[in-house]
């Protein structure tokens, strides 16, 4: 699989930055040494910075934006091997979305730490730094807060304790994924959509593969999260003595890159995991793409990346090839698949999802 080299973005100014992003610029006198920023959300935030240092998203489009930065090193995620444990003086943590991602980033951070490295916490209040100052006391009990500004809190902590030895691989979590009889191990990380269980929108799609199966030897599972898709497919084609199909895999979010390997080394699944923002970035054909894609934003639906995929996919299926896909059922993808693939059926749904099945015209 392929991956494309992606296309520059428009420069903005501060303003147009996360406020989290502005708030950290505002306090940026507390930074010295060598800096270390974690969660970056937006490129825009390195030449707004008077120096340089190792910029981390757990994103893949936003990671390939600080991959062309000068002077900055781009990580991507938690495993990056850039992530040189006891390297930085400033270690900046911007809040993530799930708390439980927080503890995870403030162990990466006490790993890069050097001796009497700071550490800065910065999040909005809407997204809950409150609530996260415990989980950061809990790892450095000196920290005050040093600002208050564009909705976010700024704490502070100095000469922290470093904690050398992180390995993100210490944080997965597993459970088991069941459908009509098949069960697979699946790998969890904090920050993973739906790591507690098999989701329903998921489970009605596997329903559909078992009795409606997709006549291909290589599938796409397009944001494939953890791999539950792919390893389930193939154990229960194995099972059933049927062809087993190599399924590729392919989300935006590092923590799923990272548990669809981890679920693929253990169940023994075979194709290939690549972190790609969309399939813009992308150069490869499938006979079969198969898609249980996220509609969230924090807590807003957003259905962009999926009108962004189904826009692009076209190109991503051989022809004849067939597209299926679940998805909530007041979201508008019947007219949108019909736009850009072709005739679409309804293969099951039950008032809360619908699984939908195109075909590429020839």
């Amino acid at each position: 699989m392929q991956i494309l080299s992606g296309q520059p973005m428009q420069s903005i100014s501060g303003s147009g930055l996360p406020n989290s992003h502005q708030a950290l610029l505002k306090n940026q006198h507390l930074l010295s040494g060598r800096v270390a920023l974690l969660g970056v959300a937006s490129e825009h935030l390195l030449p707004e910075l008077p120096f340089t240092g190792l910029a981390m998203s757990e994103h893949a489009g936003v990671f390939r934006s600080l991959a062309r930065h000068e002077g900055w090193q781009a990580c991507f995620g938690y495993d990056d091997p850039a992530l040189t444990e006891g390297s930085y003086d400033s270690i900046v943590v911007f809040l993530p979305k799930a708390r439980a991602e927080l503890e995870m980033r403030l162990a990466l951070a006490r790993s890069l730490a050097s001796h009497n490295a700071q550490l800065i916490l910065v999040g909005e209040k809407k997204e809950g730094i409150a609530g996260a100052i415990k989980q950061l006391k809990a790892a450095a009990p000196q920290a005050y807060k040093e600002d208050s500004a564009r909705h976010c809190q700024v704490w502070c902590a100095q000469t922290i304790d470093p904690a050398p030895g992180y390995r993100v691989q210490e944080w997965l979590t597993w459970g088991t994924a069941e459908c009509a009889g098949v069960s697979v191990e699946v790998a969890g990380l904090p920050g993973i959509f739906s790591q507690d269980g098999l989701d329903n929108g998921t489970r009605m799609l596997l329903e559909t593969l078992e009795k409606q199966p997709v006549r291909a030897n290589r599938l796409l599972d397009f944001a494939c999260g953890a791999g539950v898709i792919g390893a389930w497919l193939q154990a229960w084609q194995a099972e059933s003595k049927a062809a087993v199909a190599s399924v590729d895999g392919v989300d935006v979010q590092s923590q799923a890159v990272i548990c669809a390997r981890e679920t693929y080394q253990r169940n023994g699944a075979t194709g290939e995991i690549v972190a790609s923002d969309g399939l813009a970035s992308i150069d490869d054909l499938w006979p079969g793409i198969v898609s249980n894609p996220p509609f969230h934003t924090g807590v807003k639906t957003d259905t962009s990346m999926t009108e962004q995929f189904l826009q692009d996919v076209k190109r991503h299926l051989q022809p004849g090839g067939e597209l299926r896909l679940v998805a909530n059922s007041f979201l508008p993808y019947e007219s949108l698949i019909k736009r850009h693939i072709g005739r679409v059926e309804r293969l099951r749904e039950d008032g809360r999802f619908t699984v939908y099945r195109a075909f590429r015209g020839l």
